[in-house]
């Protein structure tokens, strides 16, 4: 299975509406990718900037798998990739 950059900012976006107890369209999200930082977001709620790392999205994408597909998946079954766009690989 694949899921793409939409897919992947709506599992951000689910994931830190959660914990901040907002709701979902509060929260902004850009992905992207540096070869010292590798996968990173950095999130706006309510106007306030945060940086996730790749453990921080493997985390949104696994809940996002589960509530969404109901598919029991673990991050080490999630691979992270970018070319013009972002994708997760998520292991059978």
């Amino acid at each position: 299975m694949r899921i793409f950059t939409d897919e992947i900012i709506n599992a951000v976006c689910l994931h830190m509406a959660e914990r901040r107890g907002v709701s979902p369209t509060d929260v902004e999200v850009q992905l992207s990718w540096e070869e010292q930082y590798g996968f990173t977001a950095e999130v706006w709620v309510n106007g306030r900037s945060q940086y996730l790392v790749e453990a921080n999205l493997l985390e949104a994408i696994e809940q996002y798998l589960y509530k969404q597909y109901q598919l029991r998946k673990f991050r080490s079954q999630i691979t992270l990739d970018a070319d013009e766009e972002f994708w997760a690989d998520i292991e059978d």
